[in-house]
Order: C-alpha cells, then structure tokens, then sequence
C-alpha cells in the first residue's frame, strides 16, 4: 500500500479536534506536507475539527471541497462539532451523525436533514465518520487504525503517546487487558520488548 494522502483544512477550530487524531496518525507515519486549498490533492482522509457551529462561516472553496471529498466516497473523520461543518456544506444530509453532546439539540434543528445521534462516542456512515467529541474523535480514529492496520500498529501508536482508546461505547476495551503477578489489573497497554 502507498502513503495516504490525510488533509486538516485550516479554520478556527477546537485545535485538539484535529491535533488529536493527527498524533495518532502521525505516531505510525513521519511524513507531513501542507499546501494550500486550492493546491490539494486528491485526499484520502479528511479530518475536519469542531468550532462554535453558529459561527461556522466557511469560505466557499473550503466548502466545495469537502462535499467533492464525501462524494468521492474518500474516508472522512469529523470530531466534536466538525460534524456540524459539515452539515453546513450539506454533505452530511441523510446520513447517520453524532456530534459533541453539547451542541446535540442546537444542530438537531439547525441541520434537519442529518439523521443526528447520541447512541455511540462515534458512529460510522459509510465513508462518514463523526465522532461525539475530541477525545472521542481519538478513539474512532483508534479504531479505523486498528481495524485497518491491525492491533499491533494501534498499540503501537497508543504507547507513543500513553493513550488508551475506547470503543465507541466509551468503554476501555480495546487494547488487551494486562494483569500483574498477583492478578491485580494494570495498564492496558501492551508494551512490545523493544521500541
């Protein structure tokens, strides 16, 4: 498999919105480019962060750009509000969405036609992913690495930065429970011998 292409289009956002997933991702890859809207390339994966959604205020380029990147049936990855930046561009209507819990009633009415939802931290839309919240965003990123790249890769990249995923019921369940000696449980990360 080739590099995969990952673009966070710059706005005012919650920074750790995209910040976190990035770690993540950046903790099992090294390479970082940044170009400019209108010089983007095709794109895999596209995360877009949460700002305050009555503010969103898009420029049009960035809008069009992200509608083209969902009906490209390329991988999107909202977290927290980011979902609400998306519904703004219309990409989202008649998907299934969360959003962070706070803003759950205001986009509710504001976006009618998003199928929205607190059901689970994340929820998975064919190629539409939204997490509930910043942390959240992490753990459905987790989560699409592992399921993509297998336990190892996700261990791996949790150890680099002493996190430790949920599912997306926000239960610590995906990394192997470790027991000492004495079976008291301890942290979850499985440490490989050598890093």
């Amino acid at each position: 498999m080739g590099p995969i292409q990952i673009g966070c289009p710059l706005y005012d956002y919650q920074t750790i919105d995209v910040i976190g997933p990035c770690d993540l991702l950046n903790s099992a890859s090294k390479k970082l480019l940044e170009v400019a809207v209108d010089d983007v390339p095709e794109l895999d994966i596209l995360i877009i962060g949460g700002d305050i959604p009555a503010k969103t205020n898009l420029p049009p380029k960035l809008q069009d750009l992200i509608r083209r990147h969902v009906a490209s049936g390329k991988l999107l990855f909202t977290t927290c509000t980011g979902a609400a930046v998306v519904a703004a561009t219309g990409a989202l209507d008649g998907r299934r969405a969360t959003v962070n819990n706070l803003e759950y009633n205001w986009v509710k009415k504001r976006y009618p036609n998003v199928r929205w939802t607190m059901e689970k931290k994340w929820i998975i839309d064919g190629n539409v992913w939204t997490g509930s919240g910043a942390v959240a965003g992490m753990d459905m990123v987790a989560h699409w690495i592992e399921k993509t790249y297998g336990l190892d890769l996700l261990t791996q990249a949790a150890l680099s930065l002493d996190y430790e995923p949920r599912d997306a019921d926000g239960i610590f369940n995906v990394l192997p429970q470790r027991y000492d000696p004495n079976g008291n449980k301890i942290s979850t990360h499985v440490f490989p011998k050598e890093i």
